[in-house]
């Protein structure tokens, strides 16, 4: 290196320096060896010139600190056990907030792949008297009336999502697509243009016409998924759900709207008719979205467009739509994709992670501080040969920064094998996937974290080291001297702020178990065992003009039923916790069936099922029957309701059985259904929330003459199957059975286990994480408890020797080291359950069956962590104890 050939010209001019001047010396008839002496004596400090002229060279800082790392690596290397547990200490803390920093970055903090995408916000319809959405979209005339009247939002666009479930067709493959009607302009409202070919044409206003009606855009996933990347796709004829469409364009790569990664999408250009004329409530409703001009806040928008609305609700002829629709909801776009409880979740978890971090880099520092007081010695004898303070302290930082610096490879290289290993288990709690690869500025922030790291953990030591008085440290016994008190009190005191984060952490970590313990504990209203559950992706369109239900449904039902090890299967639009599709059902009912006679509403999710359902979940049943062979599309239309529904309207709320023979609603024209049964309640989308109303149809009633039909049979069904065979055997059985009925027909499985599983949402994701979290503060802790227990104990070697030469028992000396442990212990733990107490609102939300300031946790905890303390103390006690007093005498 430059410096390295600079060093050896210095050396070599001030050697020619010497020989001139001893040569002088010897021309002159002085000796050799006795001229050299003289001269070097004459020349001074000569190592010091050298250091001198070094430093006049500018670069001498970087050739020290490459002395220091080399210096710290020998050190290293001498103390393997000591460099190990620093760099695992380490690697455990960084990783542990980088693994959350990736996950939080990819779906909080990542910017939506659309121009501008802060400005991106969504709008509709909301009542001003109590803020409630009249809906998360609003009717075409209205946000025509914003477009025309606002002055805040540069464009405004709208999309809705086709009915049912759509199948792209290619020449080799069918495929379910997300399939979207939108305006004319929504591409250029996201600023986004295809890679290929062009998007919908616009008319004066931007908004959809018919000129454009049999044109389709494509995602680029549908591009490459289903026709290979054909460069000519543009202007080629697909079909979607049987109906053709020219292909218009193909978007660019990453682009998803409405934003979901995972979704093969296509677009079409809405077409509008009579029914979007009117404000009633049959009027289609669509998303609206909008661009806000540079520099208007989202609250500027909604103030004006809630004006704009007071004026434009006063075209709705029914007062109560009227109120619903009183006023404007603005709102991020970006933000609306996650929601409230996900994002408190990551929060939570990142500050847990952060705390862990926290909690590694007081350990490490605790390391470092033992390490610089066993090299007092060496560090007095530096100083007194000439070494300054900054020296000193650039020396350990510089040992710190390396045991960093491994420690953050090792820590980026678990975040990573860990976010691969959670990425299935939380693809069901988020909603983007997490990629296993960060983007190069979190591996900046990583390294940012790793020299942070460094230096917290480095500089307090270093400091210490170098402010230490030189003279104590080098007298024969200094180290066990009482000079090194005040730095054991420093280091107790770490390891009491040790304790009481990692109590914050386990207590978290035990509310969270406590609130899955009491989930799996609910009563659900039904059976989960030995459950495998299908969730159909039906071709509607495949069985237009025909009866799906004596088509598809009861033959598939048949074939299901008699294959080996099948005890029960039924059929349901969606099965309890399923989360797959639901529709809520309101109707107004005349006086004849009210007290009062007077005329009321109706309202609750219908679904529709087959008879042999109840043998399937075992559900209970309060009044009545459920459905039967005997209910066909020829019998009485009959419905079955669960107890909320019962208790909401039945005439008798003591009596609910008094629904059962209630006339409810038709499913065939001019033939209204009756109430035959009440079944209890079942959890519906979550185990933590009440049932809700609920009416159930049979299956064999419902005809294509049925005003419900399309709505439940032509896009979702769930088939449930009851075996007592192992689901892994049972499931390419079921799958083949699927295949005879329909080659078409796909299929999601699971088990009704796994579906209760995930249906506890983020409080599994939080628990699972804060396991780890806590699990790893404990080990934490404890390693620093016996880390400073068992210095102590080799510091006190001497002491304990004259203690037991003078009478003391071995008792008390197990005893003296205990009560020092337990006086941390107690003091950590206090600590710990006042903050644990203070941060119990940031779990509350998650939390089912259990308070935040549950004593029984706090106190199971606050045990768990003493005992395992003292368990960790023993060891360095016990030693303390077994001191051969001879031996101890002879130490020093």
């Amino acid at each position: 290196m430059l410096w390295r050939r600079k060093r050896s010209e210095v050396d070599a001019e001030i050697e020619a320096h010497i020989r001139m001047a001893v040569a002088d010396r010897v021309a002159r008839g002085e000796n050799e060896a006795a001229a050299r002496r003289d001269v070097e004596r004459e020349m001074g400090n000569i190592p010091l010139v050298k250091d001198v002229t070094r430093e006049a060279w500018g670069w001498v800082w970087l050739e020290r600190l490459l002395q220091d790392f080399r210096y710290a690596l020998r050190q290293l290397r001498k103390s393997p056990v000591f460099a190990v547990t620093v760099i695992a200490t380490l690697a455990l803390g960084i990783a542990a907030p980088a693994a959350m920093f990736t996950v939080v970055d990819r779906v909080m903090l990542r910017p939506l792949p659309y121009k501008d995408a802060d400005r991106l916000v969504f709008i509709h319809d909301t009542s001003q008297r109590d803020g409630l959405a009249g809906g998360n979209s609003a009717p075409y005339l209205d946000l025509q009336e914003w477009r025309k009247w606002n002055k805040s939002l540069e464009s405004i666009g709208f999309y809705t999502q086709a009915n049912g479930r759509n199948f792209l067709e290619s020449k080799t493959a069918t495929e379910a697509v997300s399939f979207y009607k939108v305006s004319a302009n929504l591409f250029s409202v996201l600023g986004a243009v295809p890679a290929l070919g062009r998007d919908f044409r616009s008319d004066t206003d931007g908004f959809a016409q018919n000129a454009d009606a049999t044109s389709v855009v494509i995602s680029d996933t549908a591009w490459r998924s289903m026709f290979g990347s054909d460069p000519g796709i543009v202007g080629q004829s697909v079909k979607i759900s049987g109906i053709p469409y020219i292909v218009a364009g193909v978007m660019r790569r990453g682009f998803s709207f409405p934003f979901n990664p995972e979704s093969v999408e296509i677009w079409t250009l809405a077409q509008l008719g009579d029914a979007d004329k009117g404000r009633t409530d049959g009027t289609p409703e669509y998303s609206v979205i909008g661009r806000l001009k540079p520099g208007v806040e989202r609250t500027q928008a909604e103030a004006e467009l809630t004006t704009l609305q007071k004026q434009i609700a006063i075209g709705y002829v029914d007062p109560e739509i009227r109120q619903r629709r009183s006023g404007v909801q603005v709102g991020s776009y970006g933000g609306s994709l996650v929601e409230k409880d996900t994002k408190r979740a990551l929060g939570m978890l990142l500050a847990a992670s952060g705390i862990l971090w926290l909690i590694a880099c007081v350990n490490v520092t605790n390391l470092l501080l033992a390490r610089a007081m066993v090299r007092q010695r060496e560090i007095a004898i530096r100083g007194a040969l000439g070494a300054g303070r900054w020296r000193i302290m650039q020396q350990f930082m510089a040992e710190g920064l390396l045991l960093s610096s491994c420690g953050g490879v090792i820590g980026s290289g678990l975040a990573l094998l860990a976010v691969k290993l959670f990425a299935d288990g939380m693809k069901h709690h988020l909603p983007f996937p997490v990629g296993p690869v960060p983007d190069w500025w979190i591996i900046g922030g990583l390294l940012f974290l790793t020299a942070v790291s460094a230096l917290i953990s480095s500089i307090w030591p270093a400091w210490m080291s170098a402010q230490a008085p030189i003279e104590p440290a080098l007298k024969q016994g200094g180290l066990q001297s009482g000079s090194a008190r005040g730095q054991n009190r420093l280091r107790s005191g770490l390891v009491v702020v040790e304790i009481a984060l990692s109590l914050t952490l386990l207590v978290g970590c035990g509310l969270l178990l406590r609130t899955i313990y009491a989930l799996r504990h609910v009563p659900l209203g039904f059976r989960t065992d030995h459950i495998i559950v299908a969730n159909l992706q039906i071709p509607g369109y495949k069985f237009a003009g025909q009866n799906m239900t004596n088509n598809l449904y009861l033959p598939l039902l048949e074939r299901a039923k008699h294959l080996p090890g099948v005890q029960a299967a039924g059929l349901m639009t969606e099965v309890p916790l399923g989360g797959t599709f639901n529709i809520h059902l309101e109707l107004k009912m005349d006086g004849s069936q009210s007290a009062d006679g007077k005329s009321w509403k109706v309202g609750g999710l219908l679904k529709a099922a087959t008879p042999d359902l109840q043998q399937v979940f075992v559900f209970k049943m309060l009044a009545g029957r459920f459905f039967n062979q005997q209910d066909t599309p020829s019998s009485q239309p009959v419905f079955v309701v669960n107890r909320a529904f019962a208790q909401r309207y039945s005439p008798n709320q003591q009596d609910l059985s008094k629904v059962v023979g209630m006339k409810l609603w038709h499913l065939t024209p001019a033939k209204d259904a009756e109430i035959v049964g009440v079944l209890d309640d079942m959890r519906q989308s979550s185990v933590d929330e009440p049932s809700t109303p609920e009416i159930e149809a049979s299956i064999s009633q419902i005809t294509p003459e049925s005003g419900i039909y399309k709505t439940l049979e032509g896009i979702a069904m769930d088939l449930a199957v009851r075996t007592d065979r192992d689901p892994k055997e049972m499931i390419p059985e079921i799958r083949e059975a699927l295949r005879q009925v329909d080659p078409a027909l796909g299929s999601n499985f699971t088990t009704m286990d796994q579906v209760v599983e995930d249906s506890f949402g983020s409080q599994r994701l939080a628990m699972h994480l804060l396991e780890i979290f806590g699990g790893s503060a404990l080990l934490l802790c404890v390693a620093g408890l016996y880390g400073l227990l068992a210095y102590v104990v080799s510091q006190r070697t001497r002491e304990l020797g004259v203690r037991l030469a003078l009478g003391a028992q071995r008792s008390d000396l197990l005893w003296l080291v205990l009560r020092q442990a337990s006086v941390m212990l107690v003091t950590g733990v206090v600590v710990g359950l006042a903050l644990a107490l203070a941060s119990g609102r940031v779990v509350r939300s998650y939390l089912y069956g259990v308070t935040a300031h549950d004593g029984w946790t706090l106190g199971l905890v606050a045990a768990i962590l003493i005992l395992v303390g003292l368990l960790a103390a023993y060891l360095p006690a016990r030693r303390a104890a077994l001191v051969d007093p001879m031996e101890a005498l002879r130490a020093e």
